[in-house]
C-alpha cells in the first residue's frame, strides 16, 4: 500500500545535472511515487543564480541559501550536484545533522573525505550513496558495492573520463595531433574551457580512489593515486601502437597484488591491444573492466558523462535512499574492513614501450641491451630504424617494476649513443 504523505527532496545545485534531475522527478512523478511506495517531492532548490529562468521548477523553491534548506529538519534526502570540496562538505555534513540522508555526484570530494563522510552518516542513522560520483549513468559503483559483496576483485580497469577519451579516439582514428583533437572536443562541448582536471588525470584519478576503495575494501584517498596526464602523447605514440597491434587509452587501475597483501591505484596513459574490450570502446563513452575470482571478468559500458545519462544515476540512487527510509533502514556504508597498504607505484610492474634517438652505429644495441641486463629489466622485442647517422630504437619490455624501468631509463640517457628517451609509455590488458 501507497503511502500518501510525500518524501521531501532538497536539490543543490540546478546546473547540467541537476535541472534534468528536478525535470525527471517531474515527468515521471507517478512511476518514482510507485517504484519507492510514496511520492517524492521538491521541497527546494538551492542556487547560486538565482535570477535565471529553471523550466518545471516553482519560483518560490528556489533559493541562494543552502545552508538554511539543508537545516530545515522536515527533508527525508538532500541530493547534491554542486561538485568541489566547499561548501558541499559542510551541506553534506549539515544535512545528516538534520535528519537528511544524501545522494552525491561529487567525485572530489569522496575522494578527499569518503570515509569522514560515511563515519558522518552512520552516526546519524543516514545513506550515503554516489553512483553518479563515477562513469556517469554506467551501473558501476552499486555491482561493485553489492553484487561482488560476496565475491574477491582483484583487478578495476577502466576509461572513466569522456573527455580523454574522445581525444585519444580522434588522435587514433584521423591521425590528429593533441591539440586539434582538443580543439574539436571544446568544439562540440566534451571539454571545459580549462581543460586541465581532465586531461591531466584529476577526474580520473579520483574516480580511481573511489573504486579501489569500494573494491577491495579499504581506504583509498586521491593522495594514494599515481597520476600522469595524456598531454604528451603524440601522433607517433599512435603509429607504435598500431605497429605492435594496439591503441592507447588514458586508464584508471586499480590492482590487488598478487600476494593480496596490497593495492595500488593509478591513472595513466597506456597502450592496450585491440583485442582488448576497452580498446573498442569510441568517443566521449566509458567502459570499466572489473576481474573478480567467482564471477571472472565483466565489464561495465555506456555514457560517462552529460546532463540525463548523470541523472539517471542520481535517480537511482534517491529510488534506493527513498526505499531504505520507508524501511527505516540504511543501506550499505563503508566497508575498509581489509585496511590494505597502497603500494607506491614504483612498486608496480608491469610492461613498458620505450622509444630511444640513437646513433646509428655498430654497437649501440649492444650497449642499450646491457643497460636493461644491468637494471634486471628483460627486453621482449626491439625494433631499429636508422637514417643519415641516426637511428630510433623502439624496445619493448616483459613485466618489470616502475622503479626498475626508472633506474634504467636513467642510465641510458648517460651513453654517449642515446641523444634522447622520445616517449616512455606502459602497456596494459594483457
Amino acid at each position: 500500500m501507497m503511502r500518501t504523505r510525500p518524501l521531501k527532496v532538497a536539490l543543490l545545485g540546478c546546473g547540467v545535472v541537476g535541472s534534468e534531475v528536478a525535470r525527471i522527478m517531474t515527468t515521471q512523478a507517478a512511476d518514482l511515487a510507485a517504484r519507492i511506495g510514496a511520492p517524492v517531492e521538491l521541497a527546494g532548490v538551492a542556487v547560486r543564480r538565482p535570477d535565471r529562468v529553471r523550466e518545471g521548477i516553482a519560483p518560490e523553491l528556489v533559493t541562494t541559501d543552502a545552508t538554511a534548506l539543508v537545516k530545515r529538519g522536515d527533508l527525508d534526502v538532500v541530493v547534491e550536484v554542486i561538485g568541489g570540496i566547499e561548501p558541499a562538505r559542510t551541506l553534506i555534513t549539515t544535512a545528516f545533522a538534520h535528519g537528511a540522508s544524501v545522494v552525491s555526484a561529487n567525485k572530489a570530494l569522496l575522494a578527499q573525505d569518503g570515509a569522514a563522510l560515511h563515519a558522518i552518516a552512520e552516526e546519524h542513522g543516514k545513506d550515503l550513496y554516489y553512483e553518479a560520483a563515477v562513469a556517469g549513468a554506467i551501473p558501476l559503483i552499486r555491482p561493485l558495492r553489492e553484487s561482488l559483496a560476496g565475491d574477491k576483485v582483484n583487478r578495476v580497469l577502466g576509461i572513466v573520463n569522456g573527455t580523454t577519451n574522445f581525444i585519444l579516439d580522434k588522435m587514433d582514428s584521423t591521425g590528429a595531433g593533441y591539440q586539434e583533437a582538443l580543439d574539436e572536443a571544446t568544439a562540440l562541448g566534451y571539454a571545459e574551457a580549462d581543460p586541465t582536471a581532465d586531461v591531466e588525470g584529476f577526474d580520473a584519478a579520483a574516480k580511481a580512489a573511489i573504486l579501489a576503495g569500494i573494491a577491495f575494501h579499504t581506504r583509498v584517498r586521491l593522495d594514494d593515486v599515481h597520476r600522469e596526464g595524456m598531454t604528451e602523447v603524440t601522433a607517433a605514440d599512435f603509429a607504435s601502437a598500431k605497429e605492435m597491434g594496439c591503441t592507447i587509452k588514458l586508464l584508471a587501475i586499480c590492482e590487488r597484488a598478487a600476494d593480496g597483501g596490497s593495492v595500488t591505484a593509478r591513472v595513466h596513459p597506456a597502450m592496450i591491444p585491440l583485442t582488448h574490450p576497452l580498446a573498442s570502446v569510441r568517443g566521449a563513452y566509458n567502459a570499466v573492466f572489473v576481474e573478480s575470482d567467482a564471477a571472472g571478468q565483466l565489464m561495465f559500458y555506456g555514457p560517462g558523462a552529460g546532463g540525463a545519462p548523470t541523472a539517471s544515476a542520481v535517480l537511482g540512487d534517491l529510488v534506493a535512499v527513498c526505499r531504505n527510509r520507508l524501511g527505516g533502514t540504511t543501506g550499505p556504508g563503508e566497508s575498509a574492513y581489509a585496511a590494505l597498504p597502497v603500494s607506491p607505484m614504483g612498486e608496480v610492474v608491469t610492461r613498458y614501450h620505450i622509444s630511444l634517438d640513437v646513433a646509428d652505429k655498430p654497437g649501440v644495441l649492444a650497449q642499450v641491451a646491457t643497460v636493461f641486463a644491468e637494471h634486471g629489466v628483460s627486453i621482449d622485442t626491439v625494433r631499429q630504424q636508422g637514417k643519415d647517422g641516426e637511428a630510433s630504437l623502439v624496445v619493448v619490455t616483459h613485466r618489470a617494476s616502475d622503479a626498475a624501468l626508472g633506474g634504467t631509463v636513467d642510465a641510458l640517457r648517460k651513453l654517449d649513443t642515446v641523444r634522447g628517451v622520445a616517449s616512455i609509455m606502459r602497456v596494459e590488458g594483457e
